[in-house]
Formats: structure tokens, sequence, C-alpha cells
């Protein structure tokens, strides 16, 4: 029995549309995980269905109600019990939360169960968050309409991790962020793509030579674009002692600008005469 995945939202059906797609559908109709998207609008007790309301002390949108989440979260630990799983960890997506990183995604993949609570228009009665929430994630520092792409968000980073779902572990490991890295370039065929050729490393059959590149593509790529994460990866000890290249100053950069690039100069992805990038 895989693991378990709830969402608990307004918009079900376009939640459950995305899980269904893809890896992540073809990996729950083979068992190896399983997904639920609920409706919060089930649970109101109102005849018009209504799931928010003003805000007390005023402003802008709607808040939505505690009741109707308070018993869609009742109801969604019925079945994992029912199942014979242990209660499941519950996360709402407010931007008040976490700013959520791979770290997270990995610590949330060891739960066997995982319901995600999106919110919406202006947000959610606090009550509800302080009563059942084990905590809250942001993906980002900005706002969305709702919390269903925030959650589809959590769900896939989280899911992918799960046994089964992957073709091979190192689909992930590899990947930018597993190590503190970014991932380094990839390339398919044709070897040349409109003047635009493959490094020749890549061709070469030598695998430790082309392990070293990456390592180093993937180190040049972190200090150039994520300061922040090459700090990170400095701190925890991860740099392997290769000093890194001094950053040339702003006039050696403009006069290399204006220079024509030189076989490998940039890792052999663009030979001499090769067109300039579109814009």
């Amino acid at each position: 029995m895989g693991m378990r995945v709830d969402i608990a939202t307004l918009f079900p059906e376009m939640c459950q549309r995305v899980l269904d797609e893809s890896i992540l559908g073809r990996a729950a109709r083979r068992g190896h995980i399983e997904t639920h998207c609920h409706q919060i609008r089930d649970y109101t007790l109102n005849r018009q269905k209504q799931t928010d309301d003003y805000p007390y002390g005023g402003g802008c949108g709607m808040v939505l109600y505690a009741q109707p989440i308070a018993d869609c979260i009742r109801e969604i630990r019925r079945q994992v019990e029912q199942q014979g799983r242990p209660a499941p960890h519950i996360v709402f997506m407010t931007a008040g939360g976490q700013r959520y990183t791979e770290e997270h995604a990995r610590r949330l993949a060891q739960y066997d169960s995982l319901l995600l609570v999106c919110g919406h228009y202006e947000g959610i009665d606090e009550r509800v968050i302080e009563a059942f929430a084990d905590e809250e994630i942001s993906i980002g520092d900005y706002i969305l309409t709702g919390g269903e792409l925030a959650s589809l968000v959590v769900a896939d980073s989280v899911l992918r991790l799960q046994p089964g779902v992957l073709a091979e572990q190192k689909g992930y490991e590899e990947e930018s962020y597993w190590n503190g890295l970014l991932e380094y370039p990839q390339y398919t065929r044709p070897e040349v793509w409109e003047g635009r050729a493959v490094p020749p490393i890549l061709l070469s059959g030598n695998h430790k030579a082309v392990d070293d590149w990456r390592a180093e593509q993937s180190r040049q790529r972190t200090r150039q674009r994520r300061p922040d994460l090459w700090e990170a990866y400095l701190a925890a000890g991860g740099w392997d002692g290769t000093p890194p290249p001094k950053k040339p100053s702003r006039r050696r950069r403009k006069k290399l600008a204006e220079e024509p690039l030189l076989p490998g100069t940039d890792g052999g992805q663009t030979p001499p005469d090769a067109p300039q990038k579109e814009e």
C-alpha cells in the first residue's frame, strides 16, 4: 500500500485531473501511490452551500468558514483510519507558511498519509488552522488566487519520491536541489541543432570524465545563478576543494561579451559560427 495524499479543496475536479495524468497517474493505477481530492463545499451546513463570509474587523475579501473545513478533515481522517493507516499529517497551504524546499519534500515523503488543505479568497479562519494544522507551507513569496496550485506542487514533489513512481532512484537524486546544487545542463539528439553542438565530453564514452564535467557544471550553475544555495553548499562542507574561478571584473565581462566565442568556452554548447540566441 503506497503513500496516500488527500487534498481538501473547493475545486477537487481540477486537482484530481492533474494527479491522474502522466507519471503520477500511472503510478496510482499501478498501486504505488493513492490520491483523493475532497470538496469542502459538501460539508457546509447552510442551504446555499456557502463556504465563506466577510472577515471580522473589516477588510476586503472573504474568509473561509472553519466548520466545513473541520468536518472535511474529520471525514478524511476516518477514511484513512479505515484503511489501517496512521492519522494523516495535515498541512495547510497558506501565504504565511514556511517557504517550501526540497528538504520539506523529502521529510513529507516519509509520512504514510498526507492531507493538504487549500485556502481560497482572503484566507481561512485561523481557528481551524490552530485546531488541525501540523504545519503551514507556502511555495513562494507571491500570492495565488487559491491553494490548489500550491497543493499540487507539494503533492507532485512528494509523490515522485515514492518507490515505484520514477523508473530509477537516480531520476531524482541527480536533479536540482537534491544535493544542494542546481542540476547540470542536459542534451539529447541531434548532436548539432541549428548550429549548436552537444559538448564533446558527453560523446566521449568516458563515464568518469562525464561525471566530473557534470559535477563542475552543477557547481558553476549554482554559484552563478543561486549564490544563496552556493553559500549554503559551502557552509555544509559540500565543496570538493577545487577553487571556484574568480568572477571577472565589469570591464573584463564587457570585453568578453564583445569577443567571438571559442569552442568549449561555454561548455561546448555553441561553436564559433553558431547563430545568435533568438530574442
